[in-house]
């Protein structure tokens, strides 16, 4: 499928009073540099935490709440989810390249074979802009990308692995760390034990986080790994875009209902306000942040 909303703007429709913010101690971001500003109006810029990492989601959903079609999506970038929206890839690469570490699990790591989670790869014609306003913030060149793997299972020969310029990090259990340490792994890719028995609690996710010096991470999923992280209250605001589409395949589509007070575990409700509105096309894009 060619690309949808090639080049398009995303628009601002709607935003709340002050940003839907108190007077924050600290940001990150605010104006886009020449060549990023045209298709962004106004600032993006999220706020920092004085006692943790602050952590933001972004994800993709079609009208009907499918978030992944599982093995049957070719690339971890919710491709098939957004029908290829070059709008949707735009705002991926502007949170990747707001974020120090980028925080994926395993299972979205296996679907996406060939993906790597930085703002260049998502959209290579703007590279040098991104290099250089990470640069301006004096921020890495490049995210750390963070896996979370209970089970260790990954392949070796992973594109988002064995990118030299890409600080990899990956949070295991011991088992999982045993069974990493049979493959072939890069030099830049690092295993850290942070799980015990067989998962990865939030907390430990959060702890190699903040051993990184981070100040933002951006959660992409998948739902799993969200829910995890939003159960543990982790979760600080969500950008979710809505691609309009009509998946109405239960069987097959994997459901995350992204709405004020839903439950993704015990203890796990909560309430979220919605920041603002923006548009790129038939694309609406949403951010939410979520009550402390």
């Amino acid at each position: 499928m060619a690309a949808r909303s090639e080049g398009l703007a995303l628009e601002k429709l709607w935003q709340a009073p002050d940003g839907g913010r108190a007077e924050p101690v600290d940001l990150r971001g605010g104006p886009l540099p020449p060549g990023l500003a045209s298709r962004f109006e106004g600032e993006l810029a999220i706020e920092l935490r004085p006692d943790r990492p602050a952590i933001v989601a972004n994800f993709v959903s079609t009208l009907d709440g499918a978030v992944s079609l599982g093995p049957s999506e070719p690339s971890a970038g919710g491709g098939e989810i957004s029908g290829f929206s070059e709008a949707d890839r735009f705002m991926m690469s502007l949170l990747r390249g707001l974020a120090d570490v980028v925080v994926v699990g395993a299972g979205t790591v296996r679907v996406g074979r060939k993906h790597a989670w930085t703002a260049r790869f998502v959209e290579p014609e703007l590279a040098d802009l991104f290099a250089a306003w990470r640069s301006e913030m004096g921020l890495a060149p490049q995210p750390t990308t963070i896996i979370v793997t209970a089970s260790g299972d990954l392949d070796a020969t992973h594109a988002g692995l064995n990118d030299p310029d890409v600080p990899v990090i990956v949070a295991t259990t011991p088992a999982g760390a045993e069974r990493l340490a049979k493959l072939p792994l890069a030099r830049h890719v690092q295993v850290k034990v942070a799980g015990k028995g067989k998962r990865v609690a939030a907390d430990a996710v959060l702890e190699v986080v903040r051993g990184t010096g981070a100040r933002l991470a951006l959660c992409e999923g998948g739902p799993h790994l969200f829910g995890e992280l939003l159960g543990a209250r982790l979760i600080d605001e969500l950008f979710l875009t809505l691609a309009p589409q009509v998946v109405g395949r239960d069987e097959t589509a994997r459901r995350l209902a992204l709405v004020e007070g839903t439950r993704f575990g015990e203890g796990a409700s909560r309430w979220t306000s919605l920041a603002w509105v923006r548009r790129a096309g038939d694309d609406l894009f949403l951010r939410y942040r979520f009550e402390a």
